[in-house]
């Protein structure tokens, strides 16, 4: 009987799964104060738990399918040092993409403040254009493009771009056809 060496997208895929199922268990429904979809004097509206809950399920999904691939696939890598130093490459782009995402409104307010002598507050303005898609636009172009940049090898153009576009999409998607929600990081500020 032959012994397989461990794979990294098993690994992977099981690690995903377990993550998933914690945050679907534990992690979202103790963390939000609302069910997926909240009915408030006759409108609908979303709750805190839609948006976590849908990435959880993305990533039960692919982590699903890494496992499910997996058996039946051969030529899988094994776990290696290369494959963890793009994991922890990968880890610091998101990373770097959410401070970002989380103070470039609160900046931008700043600096408008300096330079024009004006006392706005960031925390007025949140619910309002543009300064609403500030952080999410330059903190969710980063990260797209930084992981594109990444799996690529290079910076490209290209990629930068269709990281904006991803993210207009995203704001089209989330923001406009809802009055009452706040892209991140907004809720939090």
């Amino acid at each position: 009987m032959m012994i397989r060496a461990p794979k990294s997208n098993l690994i992977l895929g099981l690690v995903m799964v377990i993550f998933a199922a914690i945050l679907l268990s534990l992690w979202i429904p103790l963390d939000t104060q609302t069910g997926l979809i909240e009915k408030i004097r006759r409108q609908v509206v979303i709750g805190d738990a839609l948006a976590p809950t849908v990435a959880a399920l993305f990533l039960l999904v692919g982590g699903g399918l890494l496992v499910v691939v997996d058996r039946t696939a051969d030529g899988q890598p094994k776990p290696s040092l290369r494959g963890l130093g793009f994991t922890a490459s990968l880890i610091a782009v998101i990373c770097i993409s959410l401070v970002v995402m989380r103070h470039a409104g609160p900046l931008s307010v700043w600096l408008i403040n300096t330079l024009h002598g004006d006392t706005l507050e960031y925390r007025l303005l949140r619910d309002s254009a543009p300064w609403k898609y500030i952080g999410y636009l330059l903190g969710g172009t980063l990260m797209i493009s930084g992981m594109i940049a990444l799996v690529e090898g290079r910076i490209r153009i290209r990629a930068v771009l269709v990281a904006l576009l991803a993210v207009l999409i995203m704001i089209a998607l989330y923001d406009l056809p809802f009055k009452d929600l706040l892209l991140p990081p907004n809720g939090d500020v």
